[in-house]
């Protein structure tokens, strides 16, 4: 915009000039200002997975007991072979040094290798992924839609029998410890209770020895008890959340506007209130899948189920220290990972954040 008023001309890639509007300045400060917002966001993840690099190498090391000793599974063994175990694994090392080679293996994506399965750690993480995320993906999709619609119906009659209800089960199964919880599905629905018939297993993730689509109903029954307990103990706080955010909304003019023209109220409700109620919740759904992953290690164990929470239990009993720290930097980077992503989105949903 010049002195007088008039837009100011800016060039084409053809060579001739044309007029910027205040529109297209608008927009190119909405996305300096987003790449500016994005870059801190993307500069604090990666200081915060340098913190917790740092962190995982020193807070374990914290455990009493000696990882070679407890290899040796209390065989007698000499001061010699013990001295030949801890040369193997650089325990002979000062903790300094210790320190930089864990640190310039694991920038360069080389986590060690674990002692007790003498396999390198990334491999391991990698075996038992799938399994992890076959269990949260599965367990975050039931319990994000089953919150979300309890939610906005618990919302839209407050204060009814309805809403009472399922805030007060929600509240009451989010306080549930979920190692509990699932103890408890396991005394009553897979070693059986009175007239109750054990119907599931009581761990692991197959029987063994099926094929096809067996295979896949035989898995899908050994999953059933872990995503009902991941579901009952996670699902209350998508709903709490939900149904604070959409009480906000009801409040508002332009739904009094919507019902004045002759809406329905569940169309008023899924075209205009649920869609603005929905900001809060979309960045707990991204966060929730992060928390889900780094939380998963007490139902894991409890249900023996084959991930990356099972071999974490398994390698904190030895201590396992390269395993252990991989995994613990896998369980934070998911949090970091999913909360930056959280970050970066809203801004998109909310033009107002990031400005």
């Amino acid at each position: 915009m010049t002195a007088d008023g008039v837009p100011a001309p800016v060039a084409q890639s053809d060579g001739t000039a044309a007029l910027a509007t205040p529109s297209d300045r608008g927009h190119r400060r909405d996305r300096a200002a987003y790449l500016r917002y994005g870059a801190g966001k993307l500069g604090g993840a990666v200081v915060s997975l340098l913190a917790v690099l740092v962190t995982s190498f020193f807070l374990f090391r914290l455990i009493p007991g000696d990882p070679v000793r407890t290899m040796t599974g209390g065989r007698q063994v000499s001061a010699a072979q013990l001295a030949s175990y801890r040369r193997e694994f650089g325990l002979d090392l000062p903790l300094w040094h210790q320190f930089t080679d864990y640190c310039g293996k694991a920038l360069t994506g080389d986590l060690g290798t674990s002692y007790q399965f003498r396999a390198p750690v990334i491999d391991k993480i990698t075996e038992a992924l799938p399994n992890t995320l076959l269990l949260t993906v599965t367990a975050f999709v039931l319990y994000t839609a089953l919150g979300v619609f309890l939610g906005t119906r618990a919302a839209w009659r407050s204060g009814g029998p309805g809403d009472r209800f399922n805030t007060g089960l929600a509240l009451a199964l989010y306080s549930i410890p979920s190692f509990w919880l699932g103890l408890l599905l396991i005394i009553v629905f897979s070693v059986g209770m009175g007239p109750i018939p054990g119907l599931f297993p009581t761990g692991g993730m197959e029987s063994g020895g099926e094929t096809g689509f067996a295979y896949v109903l035989d898995v899908a029954h050994h999953l059933a008890l872990p995503v009902v307990t991941l579901v009952a103990v996670e699902y209350g706080q998508t709903l709490l959340v939900t149904r604070s955010a959409l009480l906000d909304e009801m409040g508002g003019d332009y739904l009094t506007t919507a019902r004045a023209k002759g809406l329905r109220d569940d169309l008023v409700r899924r075209r205009h209130a649920v869609p603005n109620a929905m900001l809060p919740t979309m960045t707990l759904i991204f966060v929730n899948l992060g928390r889900t992953v780094a939380g998963v290690i007490l139902v894991e164990t409890v249900f023996s189920w084959p991930g990356l929470g099972g071999l974490f239990y398994q390698a904190l009993s030895v201590p396992d220290l390269p395993l252990v720290q991989g995994l613990f930097f896998v369980f934070a980077a998911a949090v970091i990972v999913m909360n930056t992503l959280a970050d970066l989105l809203y801004p998109l949903l909310d033009p107002r954040v990031g400005r």
